[in-house]
């Protein structure tokens, strides 16, 4: 509203006539043109109603007024004699209902619709329906290789919808931007948001701008070549202006030159000696240059005097100006690999291992190694100067190695057969004279016998017998 006020304040000419002619839009990019005879104030998106092409009306968006429908009809190349239809109104309560009531039946008639086909057997394929605003007419668009008798066809839907039906024949180009979709850019379909006009794509556009001929990566939802290949066509071909065509080989006196690849717009060339990795780059006009010396008969001595030193850019990282807590600001902190089920297991069987309790030992103590002395927790370390603790020699025998006698003091104290047999409590007197015995220590003893049963035991079966 702000601009139409602001337009309104202008000083137009006193004889200027605001241009009659406006612009709806229809679904699926459908727009045409329509006489406002009664000049009703109209704004972009609005909906009205117009005159239908075969009787009553339709509902559309408004999309273009004044000026720039003068320029609309000028580009499409329609005279202002053609455009008979006009505007009836602005769309009412009573008309967007109906309307909308109409647009909910599309589906469903356009699956009985293709029903209805193949039990024809007609070779088309209907892709879309269109009903009008009020409920009596509904277009459908189909696709085919070649002309379809879909006379019988036409009677069966007449009979089936009771509405007044077209058919209208449209190409794979015209059904993706009825349909709509997700192209490979990420974007939806230009030709179901803003390309109306369809311009013929050819290989060669792809050819102009080095891209390989891939059918698969040239190929749109449509199943033909991209429309987006033109966007930069002109660009590509104004660069090419300067460069020479057909250059495959370049004559020196060491050897002969291949062609490899070519920048456009930074206008080089690389060029390679057989059986030599290393390409060389020349501009284009040293490159002219050679040509026509090669056509007089002279030779260069070697490219790679001339070649051109490339400067590489080198990408400062910037460090922050404030302190980056989280650290979600690098980008490679996601790109560390979680370890492998494998080695985790690994860990914690390293870890079970390390705390698992020895033969004869207790759990959270270090196990002991064959061949090292028995190290009791709690022990005051060995200073220097002092003798070492003298290691008690229980279970050597004569004539037995040291290692062995190691092993045999590392021997479990379970075992009660090198034991000594205790003594038993003697009885004790109280002042009254009773008589009452010591508790028994052989009762404490059977109770660790016990609670070690039920433990399960860490030893070999041939070492538990």
């Amino acid at each position: 509203m702000e601009v139409y006020d602001w337009l309104s304040n202008l000083d137009m000419p006193s004889n200027y006539k605001p241009f009659e002619v406006i612009e709806v839009k229809f679904k699926g990019a459908r727009k045409e043109f329509y006489l406002n005879s009664d000049n009703i104030y109209l704004e972009i998106g609005e909906l009205i109603a117009v005159e239908g092409s075969t009787g009553g009306y339709d509902i559309g968006h408004v999309s273009l007024t004044g000026e720039l429908v003068r320029m609309q009809m000028k580009r499409r190349k329609t005279p202002i004699d053609q455009v008979v239809r006009k505007v009836y109104r602005k769309a009412t309560e009573a008309d967007v209902d109906k309307w909308k009531l109409a647009k909910d039946l599309e589906w469903e008639t356009m699956h009985k619709a293709r029903t209805l086909a193949l039990d024809l057997r007609l070779s088309m394929k209907i892709s879309d329906v269109d009903y009008q605003g009020d409920k009596t007419k509904a277009t459908f668009f189909y696709t085919a290789e070649g002309r379809v008798d879909f006379r019988e066809l036409i009677k069966k839907m007449a009979e089936t919808f009771r509405i007044r039906i077209e058919m209208r024949q449209i190409g794979m180009r015209q059904e993706a931007g009825r349909l709509g979709g997700i192209g490979s850019c990420g974007r939806e379909l230009c030709c179901s948001t803003w390309l109306t006009n369809f311009k013929t794509v050819s290989t060669a556009a792809a050819r102009y701008q080095n891209l390989s001929l891939n059918t698969l990566k040239l190929a749109g939802q449509c199943g033909k070549l991209k429309c987006c290949l033109n966007y930069e066509l002109d660009t590509y071909l104004d660069a090419l202006k300067d460069i020479p065509d057909r250059v495959e080989n370049l004559q020196t006196e060491i050897g002969t030159a291949r062609h490899q690849k070519t920048d456009i717009f930074k206008k080089l060339m690389w060029f390679s000696y057989p059986n030599q990795e290393d390409w060389i780059p020349l501009k284009v006009d040293r490159v002219k240059e050679i040509m026509a010396m090669n056509k007089r008969g002279q030779k260069p001595i070697n490219l790679k005097d001339e070649a051109v030193e490339l400067t590489t850019t080198v990408f400062v990282e910037k460090t922050p100006d404030y302190e980056n807590v989280v650290g979600q600001d690098s980008l490679t902190r996601l790109d560390d690999k979680p370890k492998n089920k494998n080695s985790r297991n690994n860990n914690r069987n390293k870890n079970n291992a390390q705390n698992r309790p020895e033969r004869g030992g207790k759990p959270g103590q270090p196990s002991v190694k064959a061949g090292q002395p028995s190290v009791k927790p709690n022990q005051p370390a060995v200073k220097p100067g002092q003798p070492a603790p003298k290691q008690s020699n229980q279970g050597v025998k004569p004539g037995q190695p040291a290692q062995k006698a190691a092993q045999n003091n590392q021997k479990p104290v379970e075992n009660r057969r090198n034991q000594e047999p205790k003594k038993a409590p003697e009885a004790v007197k109280t002042e009254d004279g009773e008589v009452t015995k010591a508790p028994s220590a052989n009762r404490n003893n059977r109770s660790r016998n016990n609670r070690r049963r039920n433990k399960p035991s860490d030893k070999p079966k041939n070492e538990e017998n």
